[in-house]
């Protein structure tokens, strides 16, 4: 049996480090919540039996995630806590200085990855180099300080909403202070009251079929409701910033309402957002007729907003934010730009397009049956069933191969729910999706690179049992990534000073003029027509 290291390479499996990761994690707590030796060795043997079911190398993530597992079930969740934090500090400095090293292969260009990701960008171009340098510093900021998982624990155990303090610290680049945050809320609480006549004159007007045009449009129309649209000082954009992430959750919520209302006859319910209450509990009192909901199901969803609050400047929405900040755009085009990127199903639609792949699942196979869920699987993507695109949805990412840290974090949040829920086998088949799949298109690429399930495989899941539905998805998305997409502007325009220009070389021929008189027909048209 082998085992995938983090660097990619295979490795002979070995029981002893197993033994020996829970033995520290035991001799650091007490001895009334330590394990005994016994107990040790059954969750080795168990992990072992766990790996060799699988029948492929497993890699170093997907073993501490069996022994996580192990030891909650034992109920030993003093050991599994001194577990946890073992493995996220050492992850931490695993990741310490490597971003000088991929800065300099970009600049060498030695990164195939890099190199192959866009065929319209020459990496020799120093313009160009330049943007890919802004994403993996802005990629390793983002997985190394600006989001560890810590930051989501300690909201959780402290019972407070961390969204606001994330986008505090994107668009200012430190933690607020008391005080600080406050101002910003502040700031936010009147952006969250949208103008005056702006639901009754562009949102109720001018329903729409789907929410993510709404809220581009609406995007569009806040500058008209801007005394200085066009200012790109570091104030006023920061100011644009603020409102824009209160703006966005109420755009939402509204559009949604008025949706409902005009194209599936439900009464219109529209929420006023409450001062006092943070985005989460603002937006699922919004969405709700009856405006209830629970502190779990808040502090759940603060969570999912902070998770997708920023990914680098890599991503195509963000991308496509800066390079239209470099064309010294105003904001609200800009991000109205991003709304547009994010709304396709191969980025920010790809968790609806989870669902109706799982819905398609759920119809087609045995949960019960990890055959019968291959044979499936194998049909997805040979085009035969499904929405017929040949893709498992939800599996794979362009820049994390070992485990996306945060489809970890939501897969860990969205078994407790599912539990609570009653969603608990709609969980386990999703599970096995991801378990049996990832072999599957690893063996149809022909490739040893290993894989994982990203973002989406569980987000959609996790809005689910949140009572969300799917039209929402997507734009709830985009009222997390506002922030990050604020941020990356406000970078682009105070430091870069300069217009991205793709590289392009033309494949046409080059073709002499025909005269009218000498054209043929090449539209078969009626004389209807």
């Amino acid at each position: 049996m082998k085992i995938i290291k983090r660097n990619g390479s295979e490795v002979p499996f070995d029981i002893t480090k197993i033994i020996t990761a829970v033995t520290k994690a035991s001799d650091s707590v007490s001895r009334k919540s330590s394990l005994t030796q016994e107990q040790i060795l059954s969750i080795a043997n168990d992990v072992t039996e766990q790996c060799q079911a699988l029948n492929r190398a497993v890699s170093v993530e997907e073993i501490q995630d069996m022994v996580e597992n192990k030891l909650m079930d034992i109920q030993a969740h003093d050991v599994a806590r001194h577990y946890i934090t073992y493995r996220y500090v050492q992850s931490l400095k695993r990741q310490t200085n490597t971003t000088d090293e991929r800065i300099l292969s970009l600049i060498e260009c030695q990164n195939e990855e890099v190199k192959q990701e866009n065929a319209n960008k020459n990496p020799t171009i120093n313009a160009v180099q330049r943007d890919y340098m802004a994403g993996e510093v802005s990629r390793d900021i983002t997985e190394r300080i600006l989001l560890p998982l810590d930051i989501v624990e300690a909201h959780r155990k402290a019972g407070t909403f961390g969204f606001e303090e994330v986008a505090y610290l994107l668009l200012m680049g430190y933690l607020p202070s008391k005080s600080e945050l406050a101002y910003f809320d502040k700031i936010m609480n009147q952006a969250r009251k949208l103008p005056e006549g702006f639901t009754e004159g562009m949102i109720m007007r001018h329903p729409s079929h789907n929410i993510m045009n709404e809220l581009a449009r609406s995007v569009l129309s806040l500058y008209s409701y801007d005394p200085d649209p066009d200012n790109t000082s570091i104030d006023n954009m920061l100011l644009q910033s603020v409102k824009l992430v209160g703006y966005f959750p109420s755009i939402v919520a509204n559009a949604y309402a008025v949706q409902r209302h005009y194209f599936h006859g439900d009464s219109l319910h529209i929420h006023f957002p409450v001062p006092e209450l943070s985005t989460a509990e603002n937006f699922l009192r919004m969405m709700r007729p009856d405006k209830s909901y629970t502190d779990e199901e808040a502090h759940l969803l603060d969570m999912m907003l902070m998770v997708h609050a920023e990914h680098g400047g890599g991503n195509n929405s963000t991308f496509v934010c800066r390079a239209m900040s470099s064309s010294g755009t105003d904001t609200y085009s800009a991000i109205a730009g991003a709304v547009g990127s994010l709304k396709g199903p191969l980025h920010g639609g790809a968790n609806a397009k989870v669902m109706e792949m799982f819905r398609y699942i759920k119809e087609n196979v045995d949960p019960h049956d990890d055959g019968s869920i291959k044979d499936y699987l194998n049909k997805l993507l040979d085009g035969q069933a499904g929405d017929r695109s040949g893709k498992i949805y939800g599996l794979g990412h362009a820049v994390y191969t070992m485990s996306d840290p945060r489809a970890v974090l939501l897969k860990k949040y969205a078994q407790r729910m599912a539990e609570l829920k009653g969603y608990a086998d709609d969980f386990a088949l999703l599970q096995k999706v991801e378990e049996i799949g990832i072999p599957l298109v690893m063996e149809r690429k022909g490739s040893d690179t290993p894989m994982c399930a990203n973002v989406d495989m569980y987000s959609g899941l996790v809005y689910a049992m949140l009572g969300i539905p799917e039209e929402v998805f997507t734009p709830l998305f985009a009222s997390a990534r506002i922030a990050g997409w604020c941020a990356n502007r406000i970078e682009e325009v105070v430091t870069c000073h300069r217009i991205m220009r793709p590289a392009y070389r033309a494949v046409t021929t080059h073709e002499a003029y025909i005269p009218m008189d000498q054209r043929g027909e090449h539209l078969h048209l009626s004389a209807a027509d």
